[in-house]
């Protein structure tokens, strides 16, 4: 298939206007560009509801489910919460002021500076009571350094960096809108985002949340299918090119496709040669590290992974994929047994993107051994050896409902030691990762916890918390972990995210509180949080993410009455 006429002329109609556009933007001064952020958070407010409500028919869900509590929470209330932090970093930077004045700072093991970036107010230790995250910068990156080089393309916003296209994500629906605003703010270049083809139907209410930038020249958007996307990334009047999606559809885009792209990869010849960032996803793990839990730890501790594996029908770049169990753990068959049950009796959804019939068919025919929970693909494949090399499941993102289970000998210290390992050289890619530890097994650790996050070699890791909440935080980095090239991409190149624009972050760690209200309460945790609204077991998620979704467009003290209200119900 090939472009048409009609197609290129539209789209090199789009890219003149965008180099007009850019003149423009370099003249914005900081004030103006944070008034812009504020335009957009209000017109986001103003669709967050046929924004949700197109998503969910995207996603074929019922207008009365639950689960459009996932629509709220990674779709309007993401891009809500974002462009206010985005918004104080200009404004820091417009006031010359310090930008990371009053961030509390600290070390991690390695020569690492970190950066405490949640919580950051009042309503975070509310809203998220019990949860906090801190940027690791990579080894050697000092607190001054820091300080100094924050702020990235926006410490000369008159130096614009051209124009750059964005190949928006298909699965969540505020992907692409963050990171348009990651491009024209970090990078200071302004954009068109391609969206994927299945989002298409989102683009009458992304254009009127961007109509400010639109209507400037700063901002594009165009769809089509991949003949569209491959016109843009060659097109010479294009600076940068970001993506999320494959490791395949990014090799592609650099390379070429077909064999022609497996011999300039062979050859190390891209036919791309501008920059790219990248955010591709891999095979993230779940390490249980063994300790004494009550059942209801079980239970919960059993969700949470279903919720990881199951949030979005599995269709996220973050989906825990293998979970890591000791062999010799007291506790292992109780857990396994709880973590079936959470997989066969959560809420039964449809498996509606593309292709996931075929991976998950595939996953199965590799796994003879393998366990249907449903009729929309659920997969449990047990035993899986963490020693074989030829194991599919650690070297495929099946990106789909299907979940392994790989057991390793020992306990304690031992075990973590080796699990760290086995996640950092047998899988693949190095996008997040998560551990669950009981508080009692923390304490025993001490310090060695934190050596073992930082031997991860991944971009967020989440300690009792999914990595996705990581996303969700905006003041946090989103990306692959440093180090990968160009031939061997993995999880990809760059981070997103970041409103604090902070210059060569390594990772975001994301801590949680083990168990829920009230059992945290009761057993000495300072959490007040229930059931979180991501889980696909809450039964008022929608309701949840719907207030949570209100209150980011208007936070105000008298409506968190009714959030905690529809929490604690869920």
């Amino acid at each position: 298939m090939s472009i048409t006429p009609t197609d290129t002329a539209r789209l090199d109609q789009m890219l003149a206007e965008l180099s007009a556009g850019e003149r423009g933007w370099a003249r914005e001064s900081l004030a103006a560009r944070r008034a812009l952020l504020m335009d957009v958070h209000a017109n986001v407010a103003a669709r967050a509801e046929e924004w949700v409500r197109v998503a969910g028919t995207i996603k074929q869900l019922p207008a009365a489910s639950p689960l459009l509590g996932e629509e709220w929470t990674s779709g309007p209330w993401a891009v809500l919460g974002y462009l206010p932090a985005l918004a104080e970093t200009l404004s820091r930077l417009d006031q010359e002021r310090d930008l990371l004045d009053g961030y509390r700072f600290g070390s991690a093991p390695g020569g690492r500076v970190t950066i405490e970036v949640l919580p950051h107010h009042f309503y975070d230790r509310l809203l998220l009571s019990g949860f906090t995250a801190e940027v690791w910068m990579e080894p050697g990156v000092t607190e001054g350094e820091t300080r100094d080089r924050a702020g990235l393309g926006l410490r000369a916003p008159e130096r614009t960096a051209g124009v750059a296209v964005v190949m928006g994500a298909g699965n969540i629906t505020s992907i692409a809108p963050l990171d348009v605003l990651y491009q024209l703010y970090a990078y200071n270049r302004v954009v068109l985002l391609k969206l994927n083809p299945i989002t298409d139907a989102l683009l009458p209410v992304f254009e009127a949340v961007f109509a400010p930038f639109i209507e400037r020249g700063y901002l594009r958007i165009a769809t089509g299918d991949a003949t569209v996307g491959d016109h843009l990334v060659t097109h010479a009047g294009v600076a940068a090119v970001h993506i999320t999606g494959s490791e395949a559809t990014h090799d592609a885009i650099v390379w070429g496709a077909g064999a022609a792209g497996v011999a300039a990869k062979a050859a190390n010849t891209p036919r791309l040669t501008k920059p790219i960032t990248s955010e591709l996803g891999g095979v993230s793990p779940t390490i249980v590290v063994p300790g004494r839990w009550s059942k209801a730890d079980i239970r919960f501790q059993a969700e949470h992974i279903a919720t990881q594996r199951l949030h979005n029908s599995g269709f996220n770049c973050i989906a825990a994929q293998i979970v890591i169990v000791g062999k010799d753990w007291p506790q292992k068959q109780e857990f396994l047994s709880a973590l079936r049950a959470a997989l066969a009796t959560a809420p039964e959804r449809p498996a509606w993107y593309p292709g996931c019939d075929l991976r998950v068919a595939g996953a199965r025919q590799a796994h003879p051994h393998h366990e249907a929970l449903g009729g929309t693909g659920r997969t449990l494949l047990w035993g899986l050896d963490l020693a074989d090399e030829a194991e599919s499941a650690f070297g495929t993102e099946y990106f789909g409902p299907v979940l392994g289970v790989a057991e390793l000998p020992g306990t304690g210290l031992e075990f973590l030691d080796a699990a760290v390992d086995l996640a950092n050289e047998r899988l693949h890619g190095t996008l997040g990762a998560n551990l669950v530890i009981d508080p009692r097994t923390r304490r025993q650790f001490g310090a060695h916890l934190r050596q073992s996050i930082a031997r991860l070699r991944y971009g967020t890791v989440g300690v009792n918390a999914w990595t996705g909440v990581g996303y969700l935080t905006a003041r946090a980095t989103w990306g692959a972990f440093p180090g990968h090239l160009l031939e061997d991409i993995g999880s990809g190149h760059g981070v997103v995210h970041n409103s604090l624009l902070l210059h060569r972050p390594e990772r975001t760690v994301v801590y949680g509180p083990f168990r829920p209200l009230p059992r945290s309460v009761m057993t000495g945790q300072f959490s007040i949080t229930p059931k979180p609204p991501w889980f696909v077991t809450n039964r008022t998620a929608a309701t949840t993410g719907r207030r949570l979704t209100a209150f980011a467009a208007r936070p105000r003290l008298t409506a968190l009455l009714g959030i905690f209200a529809s929490a604690l119900r869920g």
